[in-house]
């Protein structure tokens, strides 16, 4: 018996060692590799078990080759590279090259679009434009909830399939995780193609825990697509528990609707395995020309920078006038939390919308810390105090916007699959700056409660506590 105890000590120390050297080859962060190290060091067994769920980064992985990014985007979007009139406004000409750079998000003009705030009636339009397909519909969502709504969805694209469309649909599995298998038999058996994102099954569980598939992606016949914050769950018609849930999701018709349709059959890619590049999925789209131009950009834990965290780093800090933020959770970066500050002291308004009470109570706590850090910056800090605001928007200068599933937290930059729209156009930029100021007549500043807070010591160090935690929440 003695010599299992040995190997098991000889067993422990091997793997705790391989971790240490894997995080110090992953040169990260100083401070993030000493923790890390600390943790692997002194917390046994557990140091492990968190560093396997949460430690590895997987940035450098290439779990989707370049071959295939290469065919599903050269061979269906090329042609369109080369658009008349393309007239990409200067001052935002290196934020464009950024994305274009980073990840072929291409900046497409002649786009028309729909602002919702309202969950019905953002699922009326989903419906709608469900009913009229006739080649195909592709989803992409965190959540799928097996409830009144998530099964009216799942009718209407059975009805879709019985007219000949094609149905794919692609959910998260820790998102959908308490939608039941026979909910997804269902689909299957009516003929939707469905896939989970990296399914979590156990024994093979460690770090997959981790990087999800945030994204909320839909696309009706190439030619209209939605994207923003709501998921497919009653929550965003009703609420939770008599508190109203507030979003916001867009409606594209358009050029723009190329970079969802690429951004769904990469992650069907991965799914499935199966490689989509038919040029029917990117059809000819009859709109008014006009020079409302976008980008679908796209982000994961896979890819070699974090794209949507650099783009906030990006306008913040190039700002002239102002920069609004509305987001659900603000747990930010060191580069995000240092762009805010940057851009408040030089005199940019910067402000910062988030919920008075979120539903996630650790996340909120984790969350003020970093609050009191951009207020001393001169940041203006509001809550919003009608119910859960799940909105992810930024908008600046009047000139550019960006809409998506990405909050301002470390998880959606650093280990979440994300897309946002962002948005180069002084009408629509106005629309979502109107959105803006409209949910600000319902907050309260942070002055008007936490005042008080800074001067007690037990809640300041109990927050500050939490906030350790927050790269994990």
């Amino acid at each position: 018996m003695i010599y299992i105890h040995w190997i098991g000590i000889l067993l422990y120390a091997t793997i705790t060692i391989l971790a240490m050297l894997a995080v110090l080859m992953d040169n990260r962060q100083p401070a993030k590799t000493i923790a890390w190290l600390l943790v692997l060091s002194f917390v046994p067994i557990v140091g492990i078990v968190l560093y396997f769920f949460f430690g590895q980064n997987s940035r450098r992985e290439r779990i989707i080759s370049q071959q295939s990014i290469d065919l599903i985007t050269k061979r269906s979007m090329l042609e369109f590279v080369e658009q008349d009139g393309l007239n990409v406004p200067e001052s935002h000409k290196q934020t464009v090259n950024l994305f274009v750079n980073q990840t072929w998000a291409l900046p497409f003009k002649d786009n028309e679009v729909e602002i919702f705030t309202s969950g019905y009636k953002f699922f009326l339009g989903v419906l709608l434009d469900i009913g009229k397909a006739t080649r195909h519909i592709h989803i992409d969502t965190y959540i799928i909830d097996d409830d009144p709504l998530g099964n009216l969805i799942a009718d209407a694209l059975a009805d879709a399939v019985k007219r000949g469309v094609e149905v794919r649909v692609i959910y998260d599995d820790v998102g959908s995780w308490k939608t039941s298998n026979s909910f997804f038999r269902k689909m299957e058996e009516n003929g939707i193609m469905q896939k989970p994102f990296m399914p979590v099954r156990f024994p093979a569980l460690t770090g997959k825990v981790n990087y999800r598939n945030h994204r909320k992606i839909c696309v009706i016949d190439g030619s209209v697509g939605y994207i923003g914050g709501m998921n497919i769950a009653m929550r965003y018609i009703r609420g939770v528990k008599s508190t109203p849930w507030k979003d916001t999701h867009i409606r594209i018709k358009g050029a723009a609707v190329y970079g969802l349709q690429r951004a769904f059959l990469v992650d069907w890619y991965f799914v499935s395995q199966t490689l989509i590049s038919d040029k029917k999925f990117y059809p000819h789209i009859n709109i008014k020309p006009n020079n409302c131009i976008m980008q679908i950009v796209t982000s994961s834990p896979t890819s070699p920078w974090p794209e949507i965290e650099q783009g906030y780093v990006k306008i913040l800090l190039e700002a002239k006038k102002y920069v609004y933020i509305e987001t659900p959770y603000f747990m930010p970066t060191e580069p995000i939390l240092f762009a805010m500050r940057t851009a408040a002291i030089s005199g940019t308004d910067i402000r910062l919308m988030i919920p008075f009470h979120t539903d996630a109570i650790f996340a909120e706590w984790a969350s003020r810390s970093y609050v009191r850090q951009t207020i001393e910056a001169g940041v203006k800090v509001y809550f919003y105090r009608e119910g859960f605001n799940h909105s992810k928007l930024l908008i600046a200068d009047d000139t550019l916007a960006s809409c998506g599933s990405a909050n301002v937290d470390f998880r959606s930059f650093e280990n979440n699959f994300e897309a946002n729209a962002f948005i180069y156009d002084r009408d629509l930029a106005l629309k979502l700056k109107d959105v803006f100021l409209a949910d600000i007549r319902l907050c309260d500043k942070y002055e008007d409660h936490f005042n008080t807070r800074n001067n007690n010591f037990f809640i300041r160090l109990w927050e500050s506590l939490v906030r350790l935690l927050s790269p994990l929440m």
